[in-house]
């Protein structure tokens, strides 16, 4: 027994480690992989991208809808129109702009007069920054360094007179594989010239005239940065550019601001799924504002060493697998709130930091585990609770085995333990004599019918039946299951036992020959219930003072009687009539016990409160030992 024990807890040992190493590797694995990174992104932008207020000095002036209406297609204009635009915003020595940032692109020659009028415009003020723009071969390419990207095929730059009086940055914007623009590339190298993104260009342009130099900012092995975004679509302050134009709006709006100039129109195909942005997409002249108030304020972040975050957190999930495995369900479910809300501040706190981390595998794995393992937690639970009522099947009532499987409303413990019990013991008047007189197969049909005679009547009392013990029957109520009004039920028992022996009697007359009696001994009081024997052998029983009581009663209850202890007696006399049979000294008992004869049990009587029965139990306990005045209560 005991080295099948140890096998046991060998065997679930190993199960354990190898659901703790599955557990680890699938958190590892997902972690590097980022084998889902559709939904880690809609986990990460959801606590990392929270706007945390645009900034009042960034404004925006937008080629609208208005604007394309009162001037055209945007690809029509002569560009003398910007010229006009930096003139009225710029013109009064008073106040002004501090940048103008472009997002149009103005490659080629559009009309000789306007293109000139914009770049003298340009120069005069000197505050202009326009962009140039990328064009990528459309396949995946490995570069000298092993990292795969796309090849530029070409560049498309402000035309001569315009790019030599003004600063120029590439507006090329990447998005990630579900179409959202979460990062930048602020250098970009191209035929042995470095160009920065326009966005940091109108940085670059702003520190000059503060008297700063730009800030260092994180930048991982691929050149990429994580926009940290300000706002969400249409938080910048955006006029249209139609308005400004026509001088319905004061050029002092824009003094010591930075103004962004760019496409704020559906129709011109500039806008983008970002982070904040929900349903809706955002402007790329909007993208540039979040990037370029990143720059102002050193807001960016880059993605953490993969590997190094899996590890803690494979380790981690391992560890609450254990604890899964070995807890109970709300233990395990509070471990596991914890777990997961720890990580989210673990990751909120470092992307302040500027590292980002996947959110999303250690969180799911924990919760798979979490279910995985309550739901083995329930099988083997299941599992046992059908071997124990297969084991007491052969015991108790069907009625109670079908209550347990229902409800599971029964108290079952195989532990041996002292409880409050009534114990009824029967058996056949004359079955040596008999035995000796009939052959083995008559004497065995008697007693298979006598014991299904006594095995329905503790079942119909939802007793449990103990033993059989030769032509003895032994059962006991209120063990192993909490059992209501258990002194009475053993005695409609022992009743329907004396009641059933008449016919059962008269029918083994007629078929044998032989008459037959029972005597039914009851009693109550406390004895160990539970597994008693050793390890190789074991069986439900119980043991005691009480125990023997009963079977001394049994021994000494004529054919056809039921006996009862004064014990039992004072416990239920309202529905029960007796006769008094008088003090009998019992084999092994100190003093004598009064002992009464049921002659009627009275079922349509109901049963004392259960509060006047738990005195009745603490007041009348021991056989032989009762209160004086027992009349009195």
């Amino acid at each position: 027994m005991k080295s099948s024990e140890d096998k046991a807890g060998r065997n679930a040992l190993i199960v354990d480690i190898l659901f703790m190493l599955g557990v680890a590797a699938a958190v590892f694995l997902l972690t590097v992989t980022n084998a889902f990174s559709g939904l880690d992104h809609i986990l990460t932008d959801a606590l990392y991208q929270v706007p945390r207020g645009v900034s009042g000095k960034i404004k925006i002036i937008g080629v609208d809808e208005e604007t394309l209406e009162v001037y055209g297609p945007i690809n029509t204009w002569s560009r003398g129109i910007y010229a006009k635009l930096i003139d009225d915003l710029t013109g009064n020595p008073e106040f002004g702009p501090d940048i103008i940032g472009f997002d149009i692109q103005f490659s080629g020659h559009v009309d000789e007069e306007g293109d000139r009028e914009f770049a003298l415009a340009a120069e005069r003020y000197g505050n202009a920054v326009t962009v140039m723009q990328f064009l990528y071969e459309p396949v995946l390419v490995k570069d000298k360094d092993g990292n795969m990207g796309y090849r530029i095929k070409e560049l498309y730059l402000p035309y001569d007179e315009l790019r030599e009086v003004c600063d120029t940055g590439f507006s090329n914007i990447s998005q990630d594989s579900d179409g959202t623009v979460r990062r930048i590339t602020t250098v970009t190298e191209y035929e042995g010239n470095e160009y920065y993104s326009f966005p940091y260009m109108i940085y670059s342009r702003y520190c000059s005239l503060n008297g700063t130099a730009p800030e260092a900012y994180p930048i991982d092995k691929y050149g990429q940065s994580i926009i940290d975004y300000s706002g969400k679509p249409g938080d910048y302050e955006y006029i249209s550019m139609a308005r400004v134009l026509s001088g319905d709006i004061d050029p002092r709006a824009f003094d010591d601001c930075i103004v962004l100039v760019g496409a704020y129109a559906p129709g011109m195909q500039d806008a983008f799924n970002v982070p904040t942005g929900g349903s809706r997409q955002m402007y790329g002249v909007e993208v540039h504002a979040n990037i370029l108030q990143g720059f102002i304020q050193n807001r960016f972040s880059i993605n953490g060493d993969p590997k190094f975050y899996a590890l803690i957190t494979a380790v981690f999930a391992a560890l609450l697998t254990l604890l899964f495995r070995k807890k109970r369900m709300v233990v395990s479910a509070v471990c596991l709130i914890i777990a997961i809300v720890c990580e989210l501040a673990a990751g909120v706190m470092l992307h302040n930091k500027g590292t980002v981390i996947s959110l999303l595998y250690f969180p799911l794995v924990i919760v798979i585990s979490y279910v995985v393992c309550m739901v083995e937690g329930y099988i083997t639970e299941y599992k046992n609770r059908a071997r124990i009522l297969k084991a007491f099947s052969k015991y108790v009532a069907p009625q109670i085995i079908e209550e347990i499987a229902r409800k599971g409303n029964y108290k079952v413990s195989l532990e041996s333990k002292s409880r409050d019990i009534s114990v009824l013991f029967v058996d056949i008047r004359g079955f040596t004599t008999m035995s000796e007189a009939l052959s083995a197969e008559d004497v065995v049909k008697i007693l298979n019918r006598y014991l299904e005679l006594t095995t329905k009547a503790v079942f119909d009392n939802m007793g449990t039946l103990d033993k059989f013990v030769g032509d003895c029957t032994m059962a006991v109520f209120n063990s192993p299951f909490d059992l209501e009004d258990y002194e009475f039920k053993s005695v409609c028992a022992a009743m329907d036992i004396a009641m059933g022996s008449e016919p059962l009697n008269k029918m083994i007359e007629e078929e044998f020959g032989r008459k037959i009696g029972f005597g039914v001994g009851v009693n109550c009081g406390h004895a160990v219930a539970g597994n008693i024997g050793c390890d190789f052998r074991m069986d439900y029983t119980a043991i005691g003072d009480t125990v023997n009581t009963a079977a001394r009663l049994e021994a000494n209850a004529g054919a056809g009687k039921v006996y009862i202890s004064d014990v039992l007696y004072a416990r239920i006399k309202e529905r029960v009539d007796v006769e008094e049979v008088g003090v009998i000294p019992l084999k092994g008992k100190k003093n004598g016990v009064v002992v009464y004869s049921v002659t009627a049990v009275h079922k349509d009587i109901p049963a004392p409160s259960p509060e006047e029965m738990e005195r009745r139990r603490k007041l009348y306990n021991v056989a032989g030992n009762m209160p004086e005045s027992t009349d009195a209560e």
